[in-house]
């Protein structure tokens, strides 16, 4: 190896290991104003530990090189047939994407969503089918004029031996020309994983016909970490007009 490639390789150590420090610096210090705010017992305390909860468990499943590109494969049991009539039917989406708040049907092949964006504030933008496969696949993106740009495709595919469908879904989203890139990073940060638990959700939606919860059910003794992490979680957006002493004083109760 030449004087070059080690002097670039050793940059490269440098950067990745300023890298791991700084993302286990953000965790050790999100938990920490998490238990903090929980243990002043009042809605300014409440906000921090939400902040802080949000703040680690972030940093803790963001990868290295954060790409605005989630993907995650699921086998449900149901036929291509019935996975695919449910997904193309888009008023479908929110009832199992927590951060979707809406979807209009405009025609046979556009459609309006509305999520919840950073802040509780609502970002939206129309979208079109640019290519699908009955019972195969579907591929939408973004008009121009939109919040946000953003591409998605999912697939249909019969496991073997009569054991259900794979679904598998791709969602980017980029900054939209003229638009700040906070509100895609916000979509973006821990992406794959809310993308992992709205699949689970529509698991059970086609399996069980609901989703289950063990909010407000009794449970054992939790530590303040825990807590901070349920009362913190960015898989579930606060609607706007919320009353926010309410919504923590709610959360911290589940929790």
């Amino acid at each position: 190896m030449d004087e070059n490639s080690r002097m670039q390789s050793r940059d490269a150590g440098r950067r990745g290991s300023r890298s791991g420090r700084a993302k286990w610096a953000a965790v050790i210090g999100g938990a920490g104003l998490a238990v903090y705010g929980i243990t002043r017992r009042s809605p300014l305390g409440m906000a921090l530990a939400a902040s802080g909860g949000t703040l680690a468990l972030v940093s803790a499943t963001q990868k290295r090189n954060t790409q605005p590109l989630a993907s995650t494969s699921l086998l449900i049991n149901c036929s291509p047939h019935e996975a695919y009539r449910f997904w193309r039917d888009f008023q479908n989406l929110p009832r199992f994407m927590n951060r979707l708040q809406s979807v209009s049907v405009l025609d046979d092949r556009r459609s309006r969503w509305v999520a919840i964006g950073p802040g509780g504030k609502t970002v939206q933008w129309d979208a079109e089918i640019t290519d699908e496969r009955e019972n195969e696949y579907i591929a939408w993106r973004s008009l121009p004029g939109s919040d946000i740009q953003t591409e998605g495709r999912v697939e249909f595919k019969e496991a073997p031996a009569g054991r259900g469908t794979l679904v598998s879904v791709r969602l980017e989203m980029r900054p939209a020309q003229g638009m700040r890139s906070s509100t895609a990073g916000f979509f973006n940060r821990g992406a794959s994983f809310a993308l992992r638990q709205e699949m689970r959700r529509l698991e059970a939606l086609m399996e069980a016909g609901e989703i289950p919860t063990i909010e407000g059910q009794p449970h054992g003794r939790r530590d303040l970490v825990t807590v901070a992490m349920r009362v913190a979680d960015p898989t579930r957006p606060i609607p706007p007009g919320s009353n926010l002493k309410d919504v923590f004083t709610e959360k911290r109760r589940m929790a």
